[in-house]
């Protein structure tokens, strides 16, 4: 029942947002983020929490600016979400300037598939459904599945609504082997919090678990892989920047090699976020495992082995 209630509410927030010009939507979205920081303290404070790990060079009044932003910009992005469906040709191509889609177009020629990554970064939703659609490729999309499964369905739709598809995290490994064989591009985001077991590299100088996902796909299938960039600008349009991933002079699928791809992807994630801070979803717990937090989980996963 309360999931039921969950969605009916959602809807009707969704058919208000849909009956709004897009300017109106993305300050209705800006509102929403300014309100989300102050009513929400525990995030407020995880926020506040990594960015004084990240820049500690930074004064209070500095890190209040960057945590704002980023609580707005999660804002905007999810009323943009909602607003999807009223997306037309002429309303994409002024909102959401590639810059140089040709690497994608090139990438996706090899024939190989692609391994697209992207991060929780400007409006992280958007991206994958507009380079799609300039492109003509679609995409298929690795997302995590929401509890309420009705509202699950219409997120999912909206990411869909010009051909991509997606695949729930839990279910994703052989339908992403069968894409890539296939030739077909998979996007990931894999900034968030991976598992203790995963592969430590630097991320704003600590060591901390991150998912491998991407380069073990790179790697065993030999897939070009890149990265993406959706950047807001002042006007409320955005730009679309892509990078590739080199990973030639690395001698095959290995342990070592794996976390070697991971650490290059994360650095230019790093880069990014660092040239726009307040674009970043600071509040999720990034740095939950690391390195020196996970050894007596490590060591007490072992024992249970034992």
């Amino acid at each position: 029942m309360r999931y039921r209630i969950e969605f009916i509410l959602f809807q009707l927030f969704k058919w208000f947002v849909l009956a709004l010009p897009l300017k109106s939507a993305q300050r209705l979205g800006y509102y929403f983020g300014s309100i989300a920081f102050y009513l929400l303290p525990e995030r407020r404070r995880i926020t506040f929490e990594n960015l004084r790990h990240a820049f500690s060079e930074k004064n209070k009044a500095e890190l209040t600016s960057i945590a704002l932003g980023a609580f707005r910009n999660m804002g905007i992005s999810l009323i943009e979400l909602l607003w999807f469906p009223n997306l037309k040709d002429d309303i994409i191509r002024k909102l959401v300037k590639p810059k140089n889609i040709d690497l994608m177009l090139s990438g996706f020629s090899a024939g190989k598939g692609m391994v697209m990554l992207s991060g929780h970064f400007g409006n992280w939703e958007l991206i994958a459904l507009s380079i799609a659609y300039l492109s003509k490729i679609p995409i298929t999309i690795v997302v995590q599945t929401q509890d309420n499964r009705l509202v699950d369905k219409i997120i999912n739709h909206h990411r869909c609504i010009f051909g991509n598809k997606v695949i729930p995290m839990g279910m994703s490994v052989r339908e992403i082997i069968r894409t890539l064989q296939s030739g077909g591009i998979v996007a990931i985001a894999p900034d968030q919090s991976a598992s203790p077991e995963g592969v430590y590299v630097e991320f704003f100088g600590r060591m901390v678990t991150t998912h491998q996902g991407p380069a073990v796909f790179a790697l065993r299938s030999k897939a070009p892989l890149q990265i993406g960039f959706i950047i807001r600008q002042d006007d409320g349009t955005y730009e679309v920047v892509l990078e590739e991933i080199p990973f030639s002079d690395l001698d095959g699928y290995n342990e070592e090699n794996v976390k070697e791809l991971t650490r290059r992807h994360t650095a230019v994630l790093e880069r990014y976020i660092r040239k726009y801070p307040d674009q970043w979803l600071w509040m999720h717990r990034r740095w939950k495992h690391t390195l020196g937090e996970a050894a007596p989980q490590m060591q007490a996963i072992v024992n249970a082995a034992n």
